[in-house]
């Protein structure tokens, strides 16, 4: 099988099912920022954390293909045979931020991204996790997305903020506090 098929050179693409689009449309932004969100996460994965880390991540990757196989559907075609989010993905997020968030200091300010370079790869991922929330949200004014694949990325970019915190504290890089000027 070819790389390149030469079928998307006039600016459309093919759907799951076979319906053609703009390359533009915002099903496909939805999907190809989660396709640049799964290559963020990739970034954290490959660098030199906790295998406890390394494992729920690629969960993570995997659910993120899922909901990327979703939302590349023809909405047409109903009846395709199609992974799914299900509520026990949510509730594995929610398991693994709790599990981190245990050992956290209580936050009292937002912290500023940064102080180490994973660190900082968590907040590129989780602001391109919630501008992926945004595209799937807009694109619910005209097609139908599974209500699942919304919380799914609500949640994921909550585990994202809570990973950050906890790698900056298992990585020894101090936490920057914006405290606004008065």
């Amino acid at each position: 099988m070819k790389v390149y098929t030469k079928t998307g050179d006039k600016g459309e693409t093919s759907l799951f099912g076979g319906k053609r689009v703009l390359k533009s449309n915002v099903r496909i932004d939805a999907y190809g920022t989660s396709d640049e969100l799964n290559s963020w996460i990739g970034l954290i994965r490959g660098q030199k954390i906790e295998a406890n880390h390394v494992n729920v991540l690629i969960e993570i990757q995997d659910r993120i293909f899922t909901l990327g196989a979703q939302l590349a559907a023809d909405p047409d075609k109903p009846k395709l045979k199609l992974p799914k989010i299900e509520a026990k993905d949510i509730e594995y997020l929610e398991n693994a931020i709790d599990e981190m968030d245990k050992s956290l200091p209580t936050m009292t300010h937002f912290t500023l991204p940064g102080g180490n370079d994973v660190v900082s790869y968590c907040h590129i991922a989780r602001t391109v996790c919630r501008r992926c929330e945004r595209l799937i949200i807009e694109l619910t004014q005209s097609a139908h997305v599974d209500e699942l694949v919304i919380q799914y990325v609500n949640r994921l970019s909550d585990y994202l903020f809570v990973l950050s915190r906890k790698l900056s504290q298992e990585l020894d890089a101090k936490e920057e506090y914006w405290i606004p000027r008065k």
